[in-house]
């Protein structure tokens, strides 16, 4: 009935367009357009235009957006433009100038803005939001959209992403990794995300070894607002949030707070989500400059399903009887047996973490051409994991057996938390200048991380003489890391623009103490990389550009790579290095926009996972000498007819390893291990990488109340080792949302929104990531048998949810 009482009423009035720009000429996505005095209202497009209907021939329209001022316009016509302005001299953009990407930047990238973000499907963790973006994969430990996920981009694993808030690095500096399930909702609080494919330019944090992600927090506002959205579906899945922005007070002062909470059951069983977050963030503008604080935290506890769900259990074995059912839900984690022989879960099986980051920067405008920046940075990271283990011998915990009655015991079933805590901090700063034909940035940071790894057993069923929350295991790592760097566009001719970056960085790291298999870490590692990036890109005319760049990135080995290979300096993994070529074709018209990029990412010392053991048994990781990554990806959006619209991306690419040796465990007949054995394979897949991605969304404007959207998300066929085997392969997935958005615009309130979503329309059965390998056991006459593991990642079938927003 009301998508009945919305359609209806778009007759019989009259029907304004118009489009809505910065001071520069430049499209603004999702600016709110009302006419006032009414319940009308719509979004600009990606375009920066809009449609919207009234009953009066004269009616006055009202558009605001973030970070600008608002205007008001009689229309007077059936088109009317809006230029806005920005609230200040300075913008928050400024902050991350130095290492965002432009229109004449010679490489891959999507801008995603808040208006963007805030139609992306309810509940969606950062992985999931992006993963419409080109070439990327998003996974799931949970099953849904929510609690552990991650994100690939060109198969490239996310320790090799860069990812920085407002320019401040995120990734964590000994895993080189981003742990989303940290950061709940925070996308609520950003104004623009950029993925940098490739190299990309120079930033600061971890190596940008495959893709860079940067994160725009909430820019000031002129005028107060507040936002208040209640996601609910599926398995008991919950996602509430309040925001509240004052405006710019006194043309000086403007303050940000955002609230949220998170549950979910999750799909697999026990995978639970339990998640609250906060934002804080207080501007003062000093006439020339802009002084920022900004407090993001993040506090989680989730049920632990990183084991996945076993093959026997998924694929029916040839072992197997009738009576075989699927389980496809099982989580392993927690499980236990009791005294008695039955068999339990321990409700304590959890991951617990909290991290507060602070971030103060200030900006300096010189004049209009020259702008100084700099930032100061502190993040507070405080948890453990808790599981219960059985059968753990004595002797693992450097304990004495325990005698009882005359017998002596030397396994228990105990309960233990492994700890972090760390700290990491340091600066930013840069410096733009913009002439005539060129312009110059220049920047870098220092930053300094210190992590506490330590283990406790805070119950056993024969504790002996041990107490509670006594520690196993204590050791820290201590890391540093320089950069610098300077960028340079020249225009040497109308149109031509020159580009290079040159990029510097140094890395001191440190590990002291005794692991968790009581052996002693001390290692030193020292690393200093140049990193080059130079390129030309030409605008053809108004409407397209071609551009061609070369890039260098070198990535140091994370804290496990060099863990592993403990008590054998010889197995310690080298540095890697990426030499990434781009070349790509842009078009741009008022209908249609199209690029194309090709790439070819030559990896010299990849690091893979080979199965093959040191000498004091640890496995590590190898340098391959010579791999590389090629393809092309499409990027499309089309306006196909009034209301309808296509947007659209396809990779396809070839991941190889040359000269790929496989070593695996090799047992005899009665599986006593007698050694190795070495396999060469030659030209083989690298792990994670399907040949095909594509994300497609298919929308149609009933009118500007009512849009319905066709998401689809096809990912090829992947392996999960670098053997190429089809044994160890994750199938091709297809798979389709349905997303209905609803507007209103009440005199009450500046907008109600209301999202309907269903997750995997056509209920597919999937699994979206996976891990495992091989071993071999060698019969009485010398043949050799392979054998295959592997747990695997299932996905929800069809599933619901719904989301209600408040805009004041």
């Amino acid at each position: 009935m009301l998508l009945a009482l919305l359609t209806v009423s778009a007759f019989a009035q009259t029907t304004i367009n118009g489009k809505v720009t910065d001071e520069s000429g430049e499209a603004l996505v999702g600016v709110n357009v009302i006419i006032k005095n009414s319940f009308n209202g719509t979004i600009t497009n990606a375009d920066g235009e809009y449609r919207i209907s009234s009953k009066e021939s004269t009616p006055t329209l009202e558009f605001s957006y973030v970070g600008y001022k608002t205007q008001t316009i009689e229309a007077n016509g059936t088109t009317v433009d809006a230029k806005l302005k920005t609230v200040a001299v300075l913008t928050d953009e400024v902050i991350v100038s130095a290492i965002k990407a432009d229109s004449k930047s010679p490489i891959a990238y999507t801008n995603i803005t808040k208006a963007e973000l805030l139609q992306r499907p309810a509940a969606d963790d950062i992985p999931y939001m992006l993963s419409l973006t080109p070439s990327a994969v998003a996974t799931s430990e949970t099953g849904i959209s929510v609690g552990y996920t991650a994100l690939r981009i060109r198969g490239t694993d996310p320790t090799r992403v860069n990812v920085t808030i407002n320019g401040v690095p995120l990734n964590d500096s000994e895993s080189q990794g981003v742990f989303w399930v940290n950061m709940p909702d925070f996308t609520s609080s950003v104004d623009e995300v950029q993925i940098q494919r490739g190299v990309g330019t120079s930033t600061n944090g971890a190596a940008a070894f495959g893709a860079s992600i940067n994160f725009q927090t909430t820019s000031i506002n002129d005028q107060a607002s507040a936002r208040i959205e209640n996601t609910a579906g599926s398995f008991n899945t919950f996602v509430n949030s309040v925001n509240a922005s004052t405006g710019l007070l006194n043309d000086k002062f403007a303050f940000d707070v955002r609230y949220s909470k998170l549950q979910s059951d999750g799909y697999i069983d026990y995978a639970f989500s339990d998640h609250q977050s906060l934002y804080v963030s207080g501007s003062m503008l000093t006439g020339n400059g802009l002084l920022k604080l900004n407090l993001i935290h993040g506090d989680q506890q989730t049920g632990i399903s990183w084991w996945g769900v076993p093959q026997e259990l998924l694929f029916k074995p040839e072992w197997a009887g009738d009576d075989w059912k699927p389980n496809r839900t099982y989580n392993p984690a927690g499980e236990y047996t009791d005294e008695y022989g039955n068999t339990q879960y321990y409700e304590g099986q959890t991951d617990n973490y909290k991290q507060t980051h602070y971030q103060l920067f200030y900006s300096h405008a010189v004049n209009k051409r020259f702008n100084l920046n700099g930032a100061v940075h502190y993040t507070r990271g405080d948890g453990y994991y808790e599981q219960y283990k059985e059968d753990e011998a004595y002797a693992d915990y450097g304990w004495t057996p325990v005698v009882i009655g005359g017998e002596t015991i030397d396994e228990t079933d105990l309960i233990r938390q492994k700890w972090l805590k760390n700290d990491f901090y340091g600066f930013t700063a840069s410096a733009n200048y913009s002439g005539d034909n060129y312009s110059t940035s220049f920047g870098g940071g220092w930053n300094r991380y210190e992590g506490d790894h330590f283990g406790e057993v805070i119950w056993a069923r024969y504790a002996g003489k041990t107490e509670k929350g006594d520690r196993w295991y204590d050791n820290y790592g201590e890391k540093t890391d320089y950069n610098a760097f300077a960028k340079v566009n020249y225009q040497p001719l109308n149109g031509l623009n020159t580009f290079i970056d040159l990029q510097l960085r140094q890395i001191n790291y440190l590990m002291n103490g005794i692991d968790d298999d009581l052996a002693p870490l001390v290692q030193s590692h020292n690393f200093n990389f140049f990193n080059p990036k130079v390129g030309l890109s030409y605008d053809i005319n108004k409407q397209q550009q071609a551009y061609f760049s070369v890039g260098v990135s070198n990535r140091e080995p994370t804290r496990s790579n060099f863990k592993d290979a403990k008590g054998d300096a010889s197995s310690y993994p080298k540095a890697e290095r990426l030499i990434d070529f781009e070349t790509g074709y842009n078009y741009r018209s008022s209908n249609l926009s199209a690029s194309i990029n090709f790439f070819y990412m030559l990896y010299d010392d990849q690091l893979v996972p080979t199965g093959e053991k040191n000498n004091v048994g640890a496995d590590i990781m190898t340098n391959v000498k010579d791999s590389y990554r090629t393809g092309v990806e499409l990027v499309w959006g089309a306006k196909i007819t009034k209301g309808l619209s296509w947007d659209a991306n396809l990779s396809l690419s070839a991941n190889k390893i040359k000269n790929f040796v496989e070593y695996s465990s090799l047992s005899d007949a009665d599986w006593n291990t007698i050694g190795q054995k070495v396999t060469e394979l030659g030209t083989t897949d690298i792990a994670y990488s399907p040949n095909v991605i594509s994300s497609s969304i298919l929308s149609y404007a009933f009118n500007s109340n009512i849009k319905a959207s066709l998401i689809s998300k096809y990912v090829g066929e992947q392996f999960f080792d670098n053997t190429s085997s089809e044994d160890r392969k994750l199938d091709a997935y297809f798979i389709n949302n349905l997303k209905v958005d609803i507007n209103l615009f009440p005199q009450f309130a500046k907008r109600i929104g209301l999202q309907l979503m269903v997750n995997n329309l056509f209920d597919v059965e999937y699994e979206n990531n996976a891990y495992g390998g091989n071993y071999y056991q060698r019969d009485a006459n010398g043949v050799d048998t392979e054998y295959t593991w592997a747990y695997y990642y299932p996905q929800a079938g069809r599933h619901f949810m719904s989301k209600l927003v408040l805009e004041f």
